[in-house]
């Protein structure tokens, strides 16, 4: 079976944390989390204060968890699955192992923000970015598009994270937008440059303030973080976005979906619409820096509002495709 050699080949130990129980048992959500636990921590912590719903995460990547979830099939202990792009919510959705989320979450969101088909919907938003070092570039130096990284002049410079779910994604957007050969192409002059490589995008942002990189493909979000972590009076990395329709400044989400095998499917159903809720979009917007995806909730002073973002005219339902994206990464040795 193609999922169990994918697990095989992508399965590292996963992180297993129980949040503070109100009730004894298996009661209670189980949630698989493709998002870091000090970004979802929080709001689970307040949804059980809120709900009395206990909710016990196992974090790990997007793209092993997506794998674990299609091993297990109908015997996983998921209830719901958080995933950072929507690349591995799609992964899922195509073995069939989702159910239907709550009607009234979906009418909350944009249809360009959901599965299709209604599986899975967006929570948060985030668009990817070049981020930059701006003591040695300025954004006249700036590529418009991702494609011209692979000029040599990029060799050494360029920082990326592979093993990362929202460069995995960012990778299938551009095979469906400008076919599997020529993003074949382009990751083979991204390796021939020796890039940088990290496990996360929060360590690329980091080293381009540090100076370790120029420039490095992230998500935008990162940058905002690292500021509010470290004095803006220490920021020297900055955000540019590529030119409209291209694939580096695609606009994803980390969303949810509920597994159609579980028990608890009207908290599940409970938890989704928590998301959704205007204190869990502050939350993502003010703390995580992300895009709110509700109507009426503002993101943070200093981000390019959503409708200026012009990505490439991507559906989210069709990211789904993980298993080929990673074949490919690893045919070109980036995996």
């Amino acid at each position: 079976m193609r999922s169990r050699r994918l697990l095989a080949a992508l399965f590292v130990p996963l992180l297993a944390t129980g949040l503070a129980a109100c009730s004894s048992g298996d009661e209670g959500l189980t949630l698989y989390s493709g998002r870091a636990e000090v970004q979802v921590k929080p709001i689970l912590e307040e949804f059980t204060k809120a709900t009395g719903i206990k909710v016990t995460a196992r974090y790990g990547a997007s793209a092993e968890l997506a794998a674990q979830i299609a091993e297990e099939g109908s015997r996983t202990r998921a209830d719901v699955f958080w995933a950072q792009d929507a690349g591995a919510l799609g992964s899922v959705d195509r073995h069939g192992l989702f159910g239907a989320v709550p009607a009234e979450a979906l009418a909350t969101v944009d249809p360009r923000f959901r599965a299709d088909d209604g599986n899975w919907i967006g929570i948060s938003g985030r668009a990817r970015v070049i981020v930059y070092d701006s003591r040695k570039l300025q954004p006249a130096d700036l590529p418009t598009s991702v494609f011209q990284l692979t000029d040599p002049k990029w060799k050494g410079r360029i920082g990326i994270a592979p093993t990362n779910g929202s460069f995995q994604a960012f990778v299938t957007a551009m095979t469906i937008e400008v076919g599997e050969a020529r993003t074949r192409d382009w990751l083979n002059g991204i390796r021939a440059n020796e890039p940088k490589t990290f496990n996360d995008n929060a360590l690329i942002v980091k080293a381009a303030n540090d100076g370790q990189v120029d420039v490095g493909l992230v998500n935008h979000y990162y940058l905002f973080q690292l500021g509010a972590e470290i004095g803006p009076d220490k920021l020297v990395a900055r955000n540019h976005f590529t030119a409209a329709g291209d694939p580096g400044s695609l606009v994803n989400v980390a969303g949810v979906g509920i597994l159609k095998t579980t028990k608890k499917a009207a908290d599940a159903g409970r938890f989704v619409q928590y998301l959704l809720s205007n204190e869990a979009q502050q939350h993502f917007a003010e703390r995580n820096f992300e895009y709110p995806l509700v109507p009426g909730i503002s993101p943070v002073n200093g981000l390019v509002p959503l409708n200026q973002v012009q990505g490439p005219a991507i559906d989210l339902s069709d990211l789904g495709d993980l298993e080929h994206t990673l074949d490919l990464l690893r045919q070109v040795g980036l995996l």
